[in-house]
């Protein structure tokens, strides 16, 4: 069993273009998986909506995790995105997760709060846009 984290998650979902958008959530997020970024929950279905509209405004970007803690079933992190939309402006965003894993290792749950640290006012909900 591998498990999952959030950087081998992210990296296909928003940077690997050669993977679709269903291969790379079916690779990390189990299917019940659920969602809370800053309060709002999602499904795993929002969330592939969510990653579609990401995709369609990030060229590029890297993920760069300060800590990770996993203790059996349990994940937690914090992690800075750094992304470079396609108009060529940059958003730089610091994430602090709480997750569940399935048994299989992909992600079942996540909880997670954002601080945008770089960006325009409009790229504040970036965590969540749909």
């Amino acid at each position: 069993m591998t498990r999952t984290g959030i950087e081998a998650a992210l990296a296909d979902l928003l940077f690997d273009r050669d993977l679709t958008v269903p291969e790379a959530v079916d690779r990390h997020f189990a299917p019940g998986y659920r969602q809370r970024t800053n309060g709002e929950w999602a499904d795993r279905a929002g969330f592939a909506d969510h990653i579609a509209h990401l995709r369609t405004l990030v060229a590029d970007g890297r993920v760069e995790v300060h800590e990770e803690l996993r203790d059996g079933d349990r994940y937690a992190d914090r992690h800075t995105v750094h992304l470079t939309k396609k108009d060529g402006s940059t958003v730089r965003t610091e994430v602090y997760v709480f997750a569940d894993l399935a048994p299989d290792g992909r992600f079942s749950r996540l909880e997670e709060t954002t601080l945008m640290l770089e960006g325009a006012d409009a790229d504040r909900g970036i965590g969540s846009a749909r």
